[in-house]
């Protein structure tokens, strides 16, 4: 069996409960458009310490969600132990970006730096707010302050660099903000 290493992968979003009563399994998912997530395979799934390959049987759109069935699970019960698991896939199988984009995966976990090199923290997650995206950013034993801040994420404009080789990120963001 092949070993998956954490950081070679990509969380896609989340098993969250079951549907029905023949092993169907309702799915969250974090990839825009949300049915993307469908177009994966394998998926990856985290049972007893391991990530584990799953086939998906079939999958749908169902209503504003996502409904799927894995191979080999044909009732509730069975379904219900996958509950809460987290869906991954290597990221090897993401699409190459043009460049200057990034995954939200690439830029959670940099340290955000001012132009002045004041470290405000690790980027934690992103939220996406419909007229740009947000860089939530916590301040840690290393940085300046331990303020949670919220940073649009506009390239260019506030984002001026992002190192992947680094971990690190440089903002024009005042730190009293």
């Amino acid at each position: 069996m092949k070993t998956y290493k954490t950081e070679d992968l990509v969380i896609l979003g989340q098993i969250t409960s079951v549907y029905g009563v023949k092993g169907w399994l309702k799915i969250y998912s974090h990839t825009e458009p949300m049915d993307s997530i469908l177009g994966y395979k394998p998926w990856l799934i985290q049972r007893n310490g391991q990530w584990v390959p799953v086939d998906v049987e079939v999958s749908r759109k169902h209503g504003k969600g996502l409904v799927a069935k894995l191979d080999k699970v044909n009732d509730r019960d069975v379904a219900r132990q996958y509950c809460g698991a987290e869906i991954a896939i290597e990221r090897s199988l993401l699409p190459d970006l043009e460049i200057g984009e990034y995954y939200w995966s690439q830029l959670e976990q940099l340290t955000v730096y001012t132009l002045a090199d004041e470290n405000l923290g690790k980027v934690s997650h992103l939220i996406e707010t419909g007229s740009n995206d947000v860089l939530v950013v916590i301040g840690d034993s290393n940085s300046i302050d331990k303020r949670e801040r919220m940073i649009p994420y506009l390239p260019d404009q506030v984002v001026k660099e992002i190192n992947l080789e680094t971990g690190t990120m440089r903002v024009d963001w005042d730190p009293e903000f």
